[in-house]
């Protein structure tokens, strides 16, 4: 028999090889993901996985995503051909020290390590390169208890950035401890913004007025509901949270706010949820969401760690007034990280994509989220 003869058999080989195969199994939905519930028209998808303790994260001019860790590693996360997903997980940097805080500005990437600030110029073009960076500012403290650094640039176009309390609740050795920073691009002119803050890892500016908000997390050891943890306005430099003597306005610390007068410091917008762990907040100024989002305050709550009941692990909607000046409500926007009583993630900071979708970072499940909206 001539090959031409075995030509049809096997031309169909592949066929009758189909035919006998075990499927291929399709593609499960994520079972942690169908666990999140949101409101009617919102869906979650996985951005990003495998990338390990993200936390704050920053976008480029040609949307690359940046994450900080807590780890000792800098992620960059492309997205080329815009599918809502990114393209791979690029390692920018690593063996710094817990760089939680990056931003983005004129093309450069700037790192917030504990102790110091960095900046990658020109990062779009040297992803893979491992570049070498500039040192803006090396005189933060290197303490790690509140030492995880948010920074952002403000309207002012200076950089801010918070020094956490070295402490659960304690007088601060050094003035800058308890306060929010801003400094200049180029590393100069560091002053402090804001004092009596405990700990601040988010906050953002109002698209309305141009004031700060931002998240203050309350001290522990009073108890499972005191006190509650915080989000702040400040319109204007100098004014003072209330930390070590106060907590939520008007829960007094026992040893050191004697002799001291609540009504001295400045009150909370809102007072959160007691030890849920308020991070990275974000003004929504995207144009994909529903009207009623729009230059709305969403508070990723990170999770109680030593209370009895846990809660937290959420995303919150703060729905302010007509002025953008009042909190006017506080509810649930996402949840489901909390099951029962065990956690399968921790979000921490979120970010609104050119497109009008919400990233959202999780440290514990080491993933990038994208929420977005379809009516």
């Amino acid at each position: 028999m001539t090959t031409r003869h075995f030509l049809p058999v096997l031309l169909l080989a592949p066929v009758l090889l189909a035919a006998f195969a075990p499927a291929r199994p399709t593609a499960a939905p994520d079972a942690n993901l169908s666990k999140i519930k949101l409101p009617a028209g919102f869906t979650i998808s996985y951005f990003a996985q495998g990338v390990k303790s993200a936390r704050e994260l920053a976008v480029g001019p040609d949307g690359t995503v940046y994450v900080g860790t807590k780890d000792d590693k800098v992620y960059a996360l492309p997205d080329r051909n815009k599918d809502g997903r990114a393209d791979e997980v690029v390692t920018v940097a690593t063996g710094l020290n817990a760089p939680n805080g990056v931003a983005v500005r004129n093309g450069a990437l700037y790192v917030a390590e504990i102790n110091r600030i960095l900046r990658y110029d020109n990062i779009a073009t040297r992803l893979r390169q491992k570049p070498k960076p500039a040192v803006v500012y090396d005189k933060l403290p290197n303490k790690d208890w509140h030492g995880y650094r948010y920074i952002a640039f403000g309207p002012d176009g200076k950089l801010y950035v918070p020094v956490g309390a070295p402490c659960n609740s304690c007088l601060p050795e050094e003035p800058i401890y308890g306060t929010i920073n801003r400094l200049n691009a180029d590393g100069t002119g560091l002053e402090v913004f804001a004092q009596g803050v405990r700990n601040t890892v988010g906050f953002d500016w109002s698209p309305q007025d141009k004031a700060l908000w931002f998240t203050d997390n309350g001290r522990d050891m009073l108890g499972d509901n005191l006190p509650a943890d915080e989000l702040n306005r400040a319109a204007n430099a100098g004014l003072h949270f209330g930390f070590p003597y106060f907590f939520a306005g008007d829960v007094p610390d026992p040893q050191l706010s004697k002799g001291r007068s609540a009504d001295t410091y400045q009150k909370p917008a809102r007072k959160l949820g007691p030890h849920v762990a308020a991070l990275g907040m974000k003004f929504y100024t995207g144009k994909q969401f529903p009207a009623q989002y729009r230059n709305q305050i969403l508070i990723p709550e990170h999770g109680s760690w030593n209370r009895s009941s846990k809660i937290g692990y959420r995303i919150m909607l703060v729905k302010l007034d007509a002025t953008g000046k009042q909190a006017t409500s506080y509810e649930p926007f996402a949840e489901g990280w909390l099951q029962g009583q065990k956690p399968w993630g921790r979000p921490v900071c979120l970010l609104v994509l050119p497109d009008g979708s919400l990233l959202v970072s999780d440290d514990q499940n080491d993933a990038v989220y994208r929420i977005s909206y379809k009516g």
